[in-house]
């Protein structure tokens, strides 16, 4: 899964986007473009067709670059699909230079779930994972979404293409009072221990505080300090880091405790916790203004 949120010359929410009085709240209902770099564009999806043609992006990555096993049904479809989709928002990157119609020109996506979505479809995706109910029950009053399924194709995996996904999950953000963002960030691989450093360094530098700590599942949790604390070269560790993951650790975010091997994707995930409040001060400058023009 491809990271996300580096600042690059260029970027921010064009004003021009956005006419007249449209306002980001009307823009994420009606599926108006979110933010633009060049040809790419974000917005949500308009209709069951493009959630499926993002369930075939996804399937692309997932499944065919990356190896993960689909169900017979996901095969057959050549989607990667769950239950959670339906009470999900989806968030699509488009290259409007390329020929067809916007959901033959999808090349990267991010799935978005409220709280009160996942409370009225039986909770969230991570939580066959770690333990967010708790934190979420912890931080009553407060705003959560969870990002998951986060994809780009290989020839766009970019600083331009991370930025304007940025651009739509920080609108979203504004538009929906969003206190908290939450979710998995994968390795490639489901031995732990081929990660050992990025994973230790991660338990020793960036865990949660108390107040935002998130465990591992019981009967799924494996430690993530696989290396004595003198043995870890922060810069080895780092490049070694998922870009998903050095992405958010930019922002602020801090992880959780332990992390869980996914059998079916072939990951090994780790919880990512953010609170809004908590954002890089630069990042907050960079897209606060853009986001206050057309916050209503």
């Amino acid at each position: 899964m491809h990271g996300i949120m580096s600042k690059c010359e260029g970027g921010g929410i064009d004003p021009g986007i956005l006419a007249g009085s449209v306002r980001f709240r009307d823009a994420v209902a009606n599926g108006l473009p979110l933010g633009r770099i060049g040809s790419l564009e974000v917005r949500l999806t308009r209709s069951p067709a493009e959630v499926a043609a993002a369930q075939q992006v996804r399937y692309r990555v997932f499944f065919e670059e990356l190896g993960a096993r689909a169900s017979v049904a996901g095969a057959l479809e050549r989607r990667d699909a769950d239950r959670f989709d339906e009470v999900c928002d989806h968030l699509l990157v488009i290259d409007t230079a390329l020929p067809g119609k916007d959901m033959d020109r999808i090349v990267g996506t991010y799935r978005l779930l409220r709280d009160e979505m996942a409370a009225a479809s039986g909770g969230f995706y991570s939580s066959g994972e770690f333990e967010l109910e708790k934190l979420v029950a912890r931080h009553h009053g407060r705003r959560f979404m969870e990002l998951g399924r986060s994809c780009v194709l290989p020839e766009y995996r970019s600083r331009r293409t991370i930025e304007v996904l940025w651009q739509g999950i920080w609108a979203y953000v504004n538009t929906y009072d969003i206190g908290v963002m939450a979710g998995c960030a994968s390795f490639h691989g489901a031995v732990p221990a081929a990660h050992a450093e990025p994973l230790s360094f991660l338990a020793q530098q960036c865990r949660a505080a108390p107040e935002w700590d998130v465990r591992a599942v019981a009967g799924r949790y494996c430690p993530m300090d696989l290396m004595p604390a003198e043995a870890v070269d922060p810069r080895a560790a780092l490049a070694a880091m998922p870009p998903l993951v050095k992405g958010y650790l930019r922002l602020g975010a801090r992880v959780g405790d332990g992390c869980v091997v996914d059998a079916e994707f072939g990951t090994t995930d780790v919880f990512i916790v953010l609170p809004v409040e908590t954002i890089s001060a630069r990042y907050v400058a960079y897209y606060g203004a853009g986001a206050d023009r057309f916050r209503g």
